[in-house]
């Protein structure tokens, strides 16, 4: 599993004029599923994201976990993480998980407000920072 998380000031996504999601201070998630990655690689990548110290403490250190600063996550699914871009110009999208095999980890992993998978959506979002890490579940 590989996740883009931005932390932002707040953050939304919007299905087809419908708000379907939304937070304030957190962590938005965008979350691509590899297709040999197991509810393992889920709880692992949900378990690091939860502790990860991406929050500014009074000293202006990131020190602080997303619950410590009150903060909420926002998932979106985003198969696009695994588009292979390295030969020709259309990238590959062989390595993304299909959806039987991505939509059981998807709903596992998720911890709070989310998008809808598969969706074509409009993200929102104010960076805060900005600070964007890459967490992925493998080597």
């Amino acid at each position: 599993m590989r996740a883009v998380l931005q932390r932002v000031s707040r953050a939304r996504v919007v299905i087809e004029g419908e708000m379907v999601g939304q937070i304030e201070r957190g962590l938005l998630i965008l979350l691509g599923i590899d297709r040999n990655d197991t509810i393992e690689d889920a709880r692992w990548l949900g378990e690091k994201i939860a502790g990860l110290r991406a929050f500014n403490d009074a000293e202006g250190k990131m020190n602080l976990d997303v619950a410590e600063v009150g903060g909420s996550i926002l998932v979106v699914s985003q198969f696009t993480l695994y588009g292979d871009c390295r030969k020709g110009r259309r990238p590959s999208f062989a390595d993304a998980a299909p959806p039987e095999t991505a939509i059981p980890l998807y709903e596992g992993f998720i911890p709070t407000e989310t998008g809808r998978f598969g969706a074509m959506m409009s993200v929102e979002l104010v960076n805060e920072g900005p600070v964007t890490l890459i967490v992925e579940s493998k080597k």
